[in-house]
Order: C-alpha cells, then structure tokens, then sequence
C-alpha cells in the first residue's frame, strides 16, 4: 500500500523559523515545496578513502572527528510542488530513498548523494533531466501502523538493489545539540552535485532544526551501498528518526 496522501498542510511558518541556521537564508525567491514524513537515518562509518573516488573532486570530502561517515534514508514525501502551484495527488506525493555523504565547498557543508531512488516516474524524469540528480526509478511501499514504518524498495533498473526495513521513533523528539555527530549528519541545508557539463553546482534549502528522536529499526535487507560501489561496515548502523520536516529550496547555482 501506498504512503497516504496529505495535500495542502505545508507549514510555511518554517520561513521565519531561521535562527538555527549556520549561514543565512539565500537570496532571491525559494522555487519549491516539499514535505519529508516519516525518515529513518541510518548511518554506518566509511573511510573516506573508500568515498574519495566516488566523490568529484570539486567537494571535499566532511568528515566528523577524522571519520567519514554514509547514510541510508528511506521516507516518503507530500506537498511536492513548484512555488504558487497546488499539490497534486499521485504527483506530489511518493516514496523516497536516498544514499548520500557529506561534502563542502566554498566553506558550506552539504549533501551528496550517491543514489536517490522514488516511486514516482514524473519525478525521476524530472530531477535527472534538470539537475542531473542519479534519481532512480523503483518499486516501493510505505506502511505505518501503531507508530512502526514498513518499509519496501526495489530499483526496477539492475543490479536491482533493494532496501527493506520496519523501524520507529522512540519519542522526546529535540533538535541536535551544535558539535554533535547527529547535528553534523542532519544539520545541512544545501546539496551538491555536477550538472549535464561536469560543472559542479550547489542546491540551497531550508526547514527547521530536525526534531530528531533515538530510533530502532529491524533491517532485514539492504542493498543499497552496495550498487554504488561502497561496502557497508559490518556494525550496527547509528540510528534517528524524524516524523516529519517541511522544507523549501532554490534554484541551483554553479559554484568554482
């Protein structure tokens, strides 16, 4: 079954909510809406020698305390929609699963992402022809019931690499303290990439501080590194959970 569709609840209180920021908002107009619901961050240590080469050159490589570190996040997403345009529903709202690092460039931490798999076509289509994003096309589904997230995905595109999960918040939900390993795994608000002619370019955003909570999560596959060349630590991943975070975005802009 399908995550259910929630239309029309974008909190678009979150653009005065700006305190927590570590550089002020961007200029010029936000673009975008989107609602992430129900995320699980599970995140296993890497070495960043194994990352470099899959990393471009443009980013250096972020690392907490010496280590790098890769984060598996499945949640399913509503309120997808361009600025001033409705949500739509079974266009606005979908699946996600992403497989990302953590980067800099020109001072600013971000993301990026070595996969980003959805349950929506229109979307894959989109971010890969616009923003030369490795989105891919997969088979999922998102159950929640008494408070645990069943999660499923399957890429339709070989080595077809799946994810499987059931996992949950356990409550007390607070933003991460600044100098902590959690605020330095979620705490981003830009994402980077290289465009259609290997210019390299960054993605603004912004939400609120994470309402993170401690999470447990029975993973019974997970495949998902694996087809991006990187092979996960054979130790328990350090989890979080969030129910929910809006978030806008702008425009990407090429950086040197």
């Amino acid at each position: 079954m399908r995550a259910p569709v929630v239309m029309d609840d974008f909190n678009r209180a979150i653009l005065d909510d700006t305190a927590h920021r570590p550089y002020p908002m961007p200029c010029g107009p936000w673009i975008m809406t989107q609602t992430w619901n129900d995320l699980l961050f599970a995140h296993w240590p890497v070495e960043a020698a194994v990352l470099r080469p899959l990393v471009p050159e443009a980013f250096e490589l972020d690392r907490f305390n010496g280590q790098a570190w890769i984060g598996v996040v499945p949640f399913h997403m509503t309120n997808v929609a361009p600025r001033f345009v409705p949500a739509l529903p079974w266009l606005s709202a979908f699946p996600e699963l992403n497989v990302r690092t953590y980067v800099r460039a020109g001072g600013k931490p971000g993301v990026f992402f070595f996969s980003l798999d959805a349950g929506s076509t229109v979307a894959v289509g989109a971010a890969r022809t616009l923003l030369n994003l490795p989105y891919f096309t997969a088979e999922m589904s998102v159950e929640t019931r008494d408070g645990e997230v069943a999660y499923q995905s399957r890429r339709t595109a070989a080595p077809n690499p799946e994810f499987t999960a059931s996992y949950r918040g356990l409550g007390g939900p607070r933003p991460p303290l600044p100098g902590t390993l959690e605020h330095f795994l979620t705490e981003r608000y830009c994402l980077y990439a290289v465009n259609h002619l290997s210019i390299a370019y960054r993605l603004e955003i912004h939400h609120p501080a994470w309402p993170l909570e401690a999470a447990t999560a029975a993973i019974s596959r997970n495949t998902m590194a694996e087809a991006a060349g990187i092979q996960l630590p054979a130790v328990a991943p350090l989890l979080h959970f969030a129910k929910r975070q809006d978030m806008v975005c702008w425009a990407p802009e090429t950086i040197t």
